[in-house]
């Protein structure tokens, strides 16, 4: 996967900050530790950009550049009406974008290691970056986001 240099901001304002746009779904879970990641990121140049449902969040990948992208697979295709999962249609729409961002999948228990071992192999097969189960920590997530940011963005945070 080619490397993807984080965005700076255009103007004439040298102080301007590159920013990264962080797109991330598993906020609709109320009580979820996404839930503070606005207020972590923000400081460190990410923007993030939540999604209450597959549609917000293909609304969004067509409207702002996503440069990295937190996806669950139990997203509700809508917010109030639809709520089978739209989590697969949020990733094939993903890797379609050139340059298709880094994306870490968030997945329900597994019932075996066997399907946990199987379903890892076929997300990472696909081009996922990072597979996190539920239930979702704060520090395993960040930690995970810290590794996207490493790999692909030289480990530079656009605030640091």
């Amino acid at each position: 996967m080619s490397e993807m240099n984080p965005p700076t901001s255009s103007g004439t304002d040298s102080a301007a900050r590159r920013r990264l746009n962080l797109l991330f779904s598993a906020t609709w879970r109320e009580g979820g530790p996404t839930a503070e990641l606005p207020r972590l990121l923000d400081p460190l140049g990410v923007r993030c950009l939540e999604a209450r449902s597959g549609r917000e969040a293909a609304r969004l990948v067509e409207q702002e550049e996503i440069h990295i992208a937190l996806i669950d697979l139990e997203l509700p295709m809508e917010a109030d009406g639809d709520r089978r999962a739209a989590g697969e249609k949020v990733l094939q729409i993903l890797r379609r974008v050139e340059p298709a961002p880094p994306v870490v999948l968030v997945r329900p228990p597994q019932p075996s290691r066997r399907e946990s071992v199987r379903g890892l192999s076929d997300a990472l097969r696909d081009g996922v970056f990072a597979v996190l189960d539920r239930p979702l920590g704060i520090e395993p997530m960040l930690e995970t986001l810290r590794r996207v940011v490493r790999r692909h963005y030289s480990d530079q945070w656009p605030a640091a």
